[in-house]
């Protein structure tokens, strides 16, 4: 026992010494486990902040990272089209938070009621837009680079390549390579003969066209941010007869990007002439319109010459780079006041606004100066006022309208007199009645005065008050005028994202070698063979083409007589394998000796 633990721990002392003899080197060489190195005290480096930078540039400008903020954008773009936004429709807006008390106030602090301004949607679009930039530079460079170079020289073994093929000639190499090199020129390869082969390499355009595709993407983003900050848009309603200044004053709403200014508004008016409205009259589509056109006189700059134009929906009036949309149609009812002594005290065509399909509209008519009661005071009118294009008739149902076209008008009105509230400086929804300062009109019974007219039908109001006439009915249309200096780009980079898109994924790039030496028997072996970046099936059966043009040059040589002792001897053993590998036709690709093959 004594004899062995002796024993044990001279080994131990011995492997002590041999450990102290190896030094550091040794220990760093231990395949002992981790945890029971010794602790030398070296740890990981940390990086610098120039390391992380560096890090942080290579993981944004990496495709992975590119492809997930482009999911982010359409991701972020999902709530700007599902919920409404101020910079669209304010009042949907305020309609939209009056509904949802309880999501109001997480909707505003994740800020999607102004998705396409928020800031994190703003972090996306930039970061974004740094990654195809940091993407794209370098790229190009290589891109640059690889066409000013020459394709590489050919393998020294061509029967590893994954298309092959080979025969005898006996053309003169030189023919050959010449030949050769003319074959692939004119099948728009780029080559060039290095040493005893002619090298030659297409399909530089699928790189291009993933260049193109990366660029136009940038364009794109570029297009929408400009459009974004310097856009305008606004709406306008015309009755016809009237007619629209591209001013700011003019507008009824008017929106703008940060950045615009608006002096850039482009100098042009119009006046709507005639709109013109057909309708379907019968079947599953009655009511549907046929026609929906406005014709409109138009003049560019202060004193341009006026010209005649035709504005329907999707084909807009262009002027001077803005666009004059044609959106809604509705009708305006023709009305006369008149005060207790038959004085007209106003006369116009007043808008209402669809409810339904059928253009059943609901608005007011408002009397705010000009008008005296009985006693001489001053005074203003109201009227709540109910219109249907085309009615059903007295005792058939509710009072809604049945088709969309003048074919049965009526005007209902109830009256009121008082305050309008218009005096107060606030702002006043022009279609709405505010009766809250107002008194009714009675009728005989005591209730609120109100009557159903037909054109040329009047409403008298009590105590010699005066009266309102329907004398007959305008329609009017409802214009968009909109200026988004980059749409033009935005298309046209749509465009080239596609063929960029189209040609990263449709153009193969490939390499041919062309391999012409004579052999030990004076005649010449033609070897070929293809290498594509990308598993193509098309490559085998280009190589097969190429080669046959090939051979209406080099034709392929007769085989050479078999001589029955040539297994006999080793130098007829060589000739016949050659024979047998060679051959004395083209070997098509598919016979190519397998990956890995030697002759």
């Amino acid at each position: 026992m004594s004899k062995a633990n002796s024993t044990s721990t001279r080994q131990r002392e011995e492997e002590d010494e041999q450990g102290s003899a190896h030094g550091a080197a040794g220990e760093q060489l231990s395949t002992a486990p981790r945890e029971e190195r010794p602790d030398t005290g070296a740890g990981v480096p940390a990086m610098s902040v120039i390391g992380w930078v560096r890090w942080f540039w290579r993981q944004l400008t990496s495709m992975r990272v590119a492809l997930i903020l482009l999911f982010l954008l359409s991701l972020g773009a999902i709530p700007g089209s599902l919920i409404p936004q101020t910079s669209v429709d304010d009042m949907k807006v305020q309609a939209f938070k009056e509904q949802h008390t309880t999501l109001t106030p997480v909707y505003e602090a994740l800020q999607l009621f102004d998705v396409y301004s928020s800031v994190w949607f703003s972090a996306i679009y930039i970061l974004l837009f740094v990654s195809l930039i940091g993407c794209i530079v370098p790229r190009t460079g290589q891109f640059v680079g690889q066409l000013r170079s020459r394709p590489p020289g050919a393998p020294k073994r061509l029967t590893r390549l994954p298309a092959y093929t080979t025969w005898r000639t006996e053309a003169e190499p030189e023919e050959v390579r010449a030949a050769a090199l003319a074959v692939l020129r004119k099948r728009r390869f780029r080559g060039h003969e290095v040493g005893d082969a002619v090298a030659a390499e297409k399909g530089y355009l699928r790189e291009a066209g993933n260049l193109v595709f990366h660029i136009a993407l940038i364009v794109m983003l570029i297009a929408f941010a400009s459009g974004q900050l310097f856009k305008s848009e606004g709406g306008k309603l015309v009755v016809e007869g009237d007619g629209f200044s591209n001013t700011l004053t003019q507008y009824d709403d008017f929106k703008s990007g940060s950045l615009y200014d608006a002096d850039s508004l482009a100098p042009f008016s119009f006046v709507l002439d005639d709109f013109v409205g057909t309708y379907e009259k019968s079947g599953p589509q009655r009511g549907t319109p046929r026609t929906f056109e406005a014709r409109v006189t138009y003049a560019e700059g202060a004193d341009g010459a006026e010209r005649k134009g035709v504005i329907k929906v999707n084909e807009p009036l262009v002027v001077d780079g803005t666009k004059v949309y044609l959106i809604a149609h509705g009708y305006a009812p023709v009305v006369t006041v008149r005060d207790g002594t038959g004085k007209v005290v106003s006369k116009s065509a007043v808008p209402l606004l669809p409810i339904d399909n059928n253009i059943t509209s609901s608005g007011a008519i408002k009397v705010m100066d000009g008008y005296k009661d009985k006693n001489g005071k001053k005074t203003q009118l109201g009227f709540k006022a109910f219109f249907v294009p085309t009615f059903a008739g007295h005792g058939k149902g509710q009072m809604f309208s049945q088709f969309p076209a003048l074919d049965f008008p009526v005007l209902a009105l109830s009256a009121y007199q008082g305050s309008l509230g218009v005096d107060s400086g606030l702002a006043q929804n022009v279609y709405q009645l505010d009766t809250s300062k107002m008194k009714e009109f009675k009728d005989k019974d005591g209730e609120l005065l109100k009557k159903m007219l037909m054109p040329g039908e009047k409403l008298d109001l009590p105590d010699g008050a005066g009266s309102i006439t329907y004398e007959g009915t305008e329609e009017w249309a409802s214009f968009q005028i909109s200026q988004q200096p980059g749409n033009g780009w935005a298309l046209g980079g749509a465009i080239a994202a596609i063929a960029g898109l189209a040609g990263s994924l449709f153009i193969q790039r490939r390499r041919v070698w062309v391999r012409a030496v004579r052999g030990a028997d004076g005649v010449t072996v033609v070897e070929m063979a293809g290498l594509g970046r990308s598993e193509s099936a098309k490559l085998p059966e280009e190589l097969g083409d190429l080669s046959a043009a090939l051979v209406t040059t080099a034709p392929v040589a007769p085989a050479a007589p078999e001589k029955p002792d040539a297994a006999d001897t080793p130098d007829g053993s060589a000739a016949t394998a050659a024979t047998n590998e060679a051959g004395s036709r083209p070997v098509h690709p598919a016979e190519a000796p397998a990956e890995g093959a030697e002759k």
